[in-house]
């Protein structure tokens, strides 16, 4: 998937150094709600892996204007059934602020909604995060509750907001359009 800015490609084992450095950043772990360290080895075999997977979309963020990885998204958990699935993206400390998010996301929900054929993309994104909250509800995230508590971060408690957007058919037809 290719936007003006960034290109959306598989997850693979080329990914796995960068993906690696990226934990190591402190400001990215915080906003993605991550304590766990992680090994190079671990990751190294997650992106290997990730191919195999059938309830799940890896895809590594490639800037356009660099060649250069800046963070990788998912859509996970999807749900056949339900037509729906969870998302995440996690980018690096240099690629935030310039629309890359926006793009991304935009991207992996035209994806979501026009080729996988789901109804819904639902994500969490935590209180203390509003870049995030400000880029989802650009691309048609809308919050349908919070969760209180739900991260304890350097022993203090933050909540998490659950987002959802449907497919722009559902909304049309939900909002009478």
């Amino acid at each position: 998937m290719f936007g003006s800015r960034v290109a959306l490609v598989p997850l693979g084992p080329e990914h796995a150094d960068d993906a690696f450095a990226a934990t190591k950043d402190p400001e990215g772990r915080r906003l993605t709600g991550t304590h766990r360290e992680f090994t190079l080895e671990v990751l190294q075999r997650w992106c290997e892996s990730r191919a195999e997977q059938t309830d799940r979309v890896d895809l590594a963020v490639i800037d356009r204007a660099t060649g250069s990885y800046v963070g990788d998204l998912a859509l996970n958990e999807i749900d056949f059934d339900n037509l729906s699935a969870s998302y995440r993206i996690a980018l690096t400390s240099g690629a935030t602020g310039r629309g890359l998010g926006t793009e991304a996301t935009r991207l992996v929900l035209a994806y979501a909604f026009e080729r996988i054929g789901l109804r819904r993309v639902q994500l969490e994104v935590y209180d203390f995060n509003p870049r995030a909250l400000a880029c989802y509800r650009k691309c048609g995230f809308e919050i349908e509750g919070t969760m209180r508590d739900a991260l304890r971060w350097e022993g203090q408690w933050h909540d998490a907001h659950l987002m959802a957007a449907l497919a722009p058919t559902a909304q049309l037809l939900r909002h009478g359009g």
